[in-house]
């Protein structure tokens, strides 16, 4: 079996659900608050250990409350925590705000998060050496996602990057990420490019494969992905289902593209992991949401019509 390495963030959500969010000054009442195991670190390694994948995470939690149920919610999950460490700061929060219609708003205070840095990641070399799959975020200083990704090329490993939340790349950054996988608005941040249409996107697209990426995989919601590399530009639809909370949505689609991904089968990978996040977006929460392996094979969806 393959092994998974994610280098990220764990953060405790606080999900506030309401019919709308308030706007500046107004005072609204919520209909119901949770707290939910997340950081888009650990959903996706929850998401790959739930798909029946080797995954070892890599991260930083706080002395709290908090870093314990983290802790407990990604053991439980088949996610190997043995590298997690106890930083200074508190366990990062995500203030999630769910509207009736299934939209969210996030707001995030990065804690014990902003102190995974390179001496971190360089105590913990060895796991990235015997993994297969690296795979990180950038809920974690922008640095070390820079040499987490170089140290893993330079041990030739295949690299997966989720530019969220969408800050500008360095070329290092570009050049050692061998699938980037952004949203839409992602693509337009990391950019500085317009991504209206899907001829924009193409041309963003290329730039980026230019620069050294060999896969680019852009979510786009209900609508589905469009995957470009040097070869190809494939559109991927979504399937037809009704969205109740897309939090982990796409945590949950790099899962399923992760526990999928074998060499060349790039395309079977998207589509694995449009199912993945088909069903993600129909239960509410981050990690409680994301699908076991049995529930993605038991899925019977029908696809939304290509455009």
């Amino acid at each position: 079996m393959k092994k998974v390495v994610v280098v990220g963030s764990i953060n405790m959500d606080l999900v506030t659900r309401c019919k709308r969010v308030p706007k500046g000054g107004e005072t609204l009442f919520g209909e119901e608050f949770s707290q939910v195991p997340g950081g888009k670190g650990a959903n996706q390694a929850v998401a790959i250990g739930k798909l029946g994948t080797n995954v070892i995470m890599l991260g930083k939690i706080g002395k709290d409350s908090f870093g314990k149920d983290m802790l407990a919610s990604m053991e439980k999950n088949g996610v190997n925590i043995q590298h997690i460490e106890e930083g200074e700061k508190a366990t990062g929060i995500a203030k999630i705000i769910v509207e009736e219609s299934g939209q969210n708003r996030i707001l995030v205070v990065a804690g014990a998060n902003s102190e995974v840095d390179k001496e971190y990641v360089d105590r913990h070399l060895a796991a990235i050496k015997e993994s297969d799959i690296v795979v990180t975020q950038l809920e974690i200083p922008i640095e070390t996602v820079e040499y987490t990704l170089k140290k893993a090329k330079e041990f030739g490993k295949i690299t997966i990057l989720n530019p969220a939340p969408a800050r500008e790349l360095s070329d290092e950054i570009i050049k050692n990420s061998d699938f980037i996988i952004p949203n839409e608005s992602e693509l337009a941040l990391i950019t500085g490019m317009a991504v209206e249409t899907e001829e924009e996107i193409k041309k963003v697209g290329k730039k980026l494969l230019d620069m050294g990426v060999k896969n680019l995989i852009i979510t786009l919601g209900s609508k589905g992905s469009l995957h470009l590399n040097r070869d190809k530009c494939e559109f991927h639809s979504a399937y037809k289902v009704k969205a109740i909370d897309t939090t982990a949505a796409g945590d949950s689609f790099i899962g399923g593209v992760v526990r999928e991904l074998n060499g060349d089968n790039i395309s079977e990978a998207i589509e694995f992991g449009t199912k993945v996040s088909a069903i993600a977006v129909t239960k509410k929460g981050a990690q409680t949401s994301i699908p076991t392996i049995e529930e993605v094979i038991e899925f019977k969806g029908v696809k939304n019509e290509k455009k």
